[in-house]
């Protein structure tokens, strides 16, 4: 992601969190106090957010020193110490939460991506446009540190025609007429053979087999005969990947890779110096 970008993330998420100021350390340490500290995961993880916690650090005080003992997209053991640091307890206390929660969120998209590529054999894992708003660069950046490949980043950088443009168009055949002459890839959805058939015959660039059995699917694929590259989509998890991989499909695209990753357990541990 670009510089500017987590920036603008960071201090928006302090200005939410911390606002005016953090009221409980500001009456309980004393204000040139200083402390050490480091962070724990408690499961395993690939770690994604490193710049944004970073980020978060600076913003709240340049002179806090920070120590990685791992860098962005390595799997990282449960109980590692993934970073430690120094300096003003407040300064820490305060930066503290909002570290955390860019790293905890990040790294579970990262890590659960990784998951799913680990067992797809031959297929591509494509994320959606099921992000948080405001957070899609960040959870689509997280997919890529995860081995993930992404799709649409927005609606204006490829087309790609869902139940609702085919029912408005008034079918297959003349939704896909009326983007024959656009310079960007065409991709459409479809949810039964016939659909597919209409769509192979035209043909799209991509097709998505949606939410079909594998015997369905099976019979989908014999269909395009390679004419398209084929999509398999919908509800999509890592209990039935493996029943996918002896498919020949181009890409398998996975919403829970970011609408559902649980954040990664971490810990901030504080010691006060003496």
């Amino acid at each position: 992601m670009h510089k500017n970008e987590i920036e603008q993330l960071v201090n928006i998420a302090l200005q939410e969190d911390v606002a005016s100021g953090d009221v409980t350390s500001n009456l309980t340490i004393a204000e040139q106090q200083t402390a050490e500290f480091y962070v724990i995961s408690k499961e395993e993880l690939i770690l994604c957010g490193t710049e944004f916690f970073n980020q978060t650090f600076r913003t709240i005080d340049p002179d806090i020193e920070l120590d990685w003992n791992f860098v962005e997209g390595e799997h990282i053991p449960a109980q590692s110490k993934i970073i430690s640091g120094y300096g003003n307890a407040r300064a820490i206390l305060a930066a503290e939460r909002v570290a955390l929660n860019f790293m905890q969120y990040l790294s579970a998209i990262a890590t659960k991506t990784n998951k799913f590529v680990k067992l797809a054999k031959q297929a591509e894992i494509l994320d959606t446009r099921k992000t948080l708003p405001l957070y899609r660069n960040a959870a689509k950046y997280a997919v890529r540190v995860g081995g993930g490949t992404n799709h649409r980043m927005r609606l204006d950088d490829q087309i790609l025609i869902k139940d609702n443009h085919i029912s408005a168009a008034g079918g297959i055949k003349a939704v896909l007429e009326k983007t024959q002459n656009s310079q960007l890839t065409v991709e459409i959805e479809c949810e039964t053979l016939e659909q597919v058939k209409e769509a192979a015959d035209f043909p799209a660039d991509i097709i998505m087999l949606d939410n079909m059995d594998i015997a369905t699917l099976e019979e989908a694929i014999k269909i395009i005969a390679k004419r398209s590259k084929i999509e398999v989509s919908g509800n999509i998890t890592l209990d039935n990947l493996a029943a996918l991989n002896h498919l020949a499909v181009d890409y398998i695209s996975v919403g829970a890779l970011t609408h559902s990753a649980q954040a990664i357990d971490l810990s901030l541990k504080l010691k006060i110096s003496v």
